[in-house]
């Protein structure tokens, strides 16, 4: 693939990815009595978030164990909604969302009963990302570790 279509795939993973994840969002404040709070914001955050899950996908070697590239893009995940978070919460007045019922919370902002949501779906999309990149692309077939692989001891 040349370079542009390797980027032209990227921005289809983000979109895609986004765009469930939106629908997910609207499901979910749908069915807990909360329509007044799906935002349109919310579909170009979930795409923007996208780009680190499906980045760090590609990027990492197969030896990264899944649940640390997880636990990396949640909390890149959860800084990004900390800041989004004031921006469009606090700064624009729009009340998107707010965490602050919610136990272990900043400002309202972020908390890390969502933080574990982020690292439950990083371990879900990281995967569907791969898979999707390899399907189109095609190269090493995606490979997944539970832990670092033991280094072999030198031998003399």
């Amino acid at each position: 693939m040349t370079r542009w279509s390797k980027s032209a795939l990227s921005m289809l993973l983000w979109t895609w990815g986004g765009t469930v994840y939106f629908f997910l969002e609207v499901a979910y404040k749908l069915a807990g009595g909360y329509p007044e709070r799906i935002s349109w914001t919310m579909l170009a955050v979930a795409v923007l978030l996208c780009i680190p899950v499906e980045r760090c996908g590609a990027e990492l070697p197969w030896a990264c164990p899944l649940w640390l590239q997880a636990l990396a893009c949640a909390a890149l995940v959860t800084a990004v909604e900390l800041v989004t978070g004031f921006v469009l919460n606090v700064w624009l007045g729009l009340d998107v969302w707010d965490y602050s019922d919610l136990p272990l919370n900043l400002c309202g902002q972020i908390c890390l009963p969502f933080s574990a949501v982020w690292f439950a779906l990083c371990l879900a999309f990281i995967p569907v990302f791969d898979w999707l990149r390899w399907a189109v692309e095609g190269g090493e077939r995606p490979s997944y570790r539970l832990w670092w692989p033991q280094r072999k001891e030198a031998t003399e």
